[in-house]
């Protein structure tokens, strides 16, 4: 070849070379230069937008952190996202295959031929992937938020705090509700989002239901029946379904009329996890710390028992916090809600908006998987930053359990006191407890969990949580 076809080459390459590089700052840019002219508008008017329109929602976040919150729970919105990122990722494909194709790339030599083909290939695949990633991960979210969240009645707060009802239900399939196995309510305020953790034993016995209700005009001198419990409500009103009209969930609605009759709270929307997949959500976040004050039976009870958790402040994956929360060999039920509390606690503040964006698809599936709710989705945008206002502050607890409560015959009137007090002095209208406003800890453990039966468990009754625990 003579220098001047070499140097001719070259050009052609160079040429080839920049058209591609501005398909990937600009695209349309190249068929604008060199190509389609029509089609070169198209698209980047079309960029243009793009830029302008993410411009502008940049700014808007900025002035209003909440919209983030919106736009991560819309479901149509998400999908006009989706379906503009799977264009998006074929349109810019067909951008790069048609700059390659404007280079001439029949005229360059071998070498050179196969360097633009090369170049070629990685900016489209790279660029399309991501797209085509982006649009997968939208999906995944859109996918979550019309699996998990409901299209249930819209609530607002009452007296200016929501309650939400977290129940932890036996695993297995078609067990939802069967025998409720852990109830907190937590009661949130709806402008800073400090919460008051309400821990209700499931032995708890002989209480009322929420005036008027149906479980009320069946038991109106309360659930006083033999071996009737408070775990045992949903048993009693999935047995007796017809009572409850054409509700989807009887055992969740008698449990809350319960709940609401001890508490004297109106629940706004409930919460339901299977404990056994729970354990999925944990590991789905790279596990959490927790500090075991003495070594926790993993397994059953007595034979059963497989092994321990050794004391230490631990990383625990999903299956050893499980058992943390769960354990019975050697506690009692008291102590166990004590450590319950400990590890919602510790979820509150280790899930950060980092680990739960680095873990998302993981934790979405876990999530869907594991979780069952009446949130309406059109309210994730409320308490999304109502959460992160929480894990600021410190979680107050008041737990329904000895020796405050003789769960066998409660004093349901000193169990209302107690939950307003423990309210508010979360809100700052009362004062704490203990001399010099702070409550002494107790010095023994059982079970893992700082106190006893007799005196009472920290994490049951605390003001601050992450001291108790």
């Amino acid at each position: 070849m003579s220098p001047v076809a070499e140097r001719a080459a070259r050009v052609r390459f160079r040429r080839a070379m920049s058209l591609m590089v501005m398909t990937l700052v600009a695209p349309g840019s190249a068929q604008l230069l060199a190509g389609n002219r029509r089609v070169g508008i198209v698209a980047l008017r079309i960029w243009v937008g793009c830029l302008a329109l993410g411009a502008v929602t940049l700014v808007a976040v900025l002035l209003d952190r909440s919209l983030v919150y919106w736009m991560v729970s819309d479901v149509t919105l998400l999908l006009f996202v989706r379906i503009a990122l799977l264009l998006g990722a074929v349109g810019w494909a067909a951008l790069f295959i048609d700059a390659w194709r404007i280079g001439q790339p029949l005229s360059y030599g071998l070498a050179h031929r196969r360097a633009t083909v090369g170049v070629n290939g990685v900016l489209c695949f790279a660029v399309a992937g991501t797209l085509l990633f982006g649009a997968h991960l939208v999906g995944v979210q859109r996918d979550f938020i019309i699996t998990l969240f409901g299209d249930g009645q819209v609530t607002g707060a009452h007296h200016g705090r929501y309650n939400v009802l977290l129940v932890g239900g036996d695993s297995g399939a078609g067990r939802w509700g069967l025998r409720t196995d852990s109830m907190t309510v937590a009661s949130i305020d709806e402008e800073t989002g400090r919460t008051v953790l309400i821990g209700l034993p499931r032995n708890l016995q002989d209480f009322p239901f929420a005036e008027g209700s149906v479980m009320d005009e069946q038991f109106p001198d309360g659930f006083n029946c033999d071996d009737c419990y408070l775990n045992g409500v949903s048993t009693w009103a999935n047995d007796n379904k017809q009572l409850f009209g054409k509700s989807e969930d009887p055992g969740i609605d008698a449990t809350i009329m319960a709940i609401e009759g001890i508490t004297d709270l109106k629940i706004n929307y409930w919460v339901m996890v299977n404990l056994e997949g729970f354990k999925d959500i944990v590991d789905a976040v790279g596990g959490i710390t927790l500090n075991v004050r003495q070594p926790i039976p993993v397994g059953g009870l007595g034979s059963d028992v497989t092994g321990y958790i050794e004391p230490g402040v631990r990383k625990l994956d999903g299956h050893d916090t499980l058992w943390y929360a769960r354990a019975r060999e050697g506690s009692d039920d008291y102590s166990r809600m004590a450590r319950q509390k400990c590890v919602l606690n510790a979820m509150l503040e280790q899930i950060s908006p980092t680990t739960a964006i680095r873990n998302f698809e993981k934790l979405a599936k876990a999530g869907a998987e594991t979780i069952s709710t009446n949130l309406p989705a059109s309210e994730v945008d409320r308490f999304i930053p109502l959460a992160m206002k929480a894990r600021d502050q410190k979680v107050a607890t008041v737990s329904l359990v000895p020796p405050m409560v003789n769960t066998a015959d409660p004093d349901i009137p000193l169990i209302q006191k107690k939950i307003q007090q423990a309210i508010d002095r979360s809100e700052g209208k009362a004062p704490t407890g203990g001399k010099g406003g702070k409550k002494k800890q107790p010095d023994s453990v059982t079970g893992g969990s700082l106190g006893s039966l007799s005196e009472g468990y920290a994490a049951n009754q605390a003001e601050d949580l992450s001291a108790a625990c």
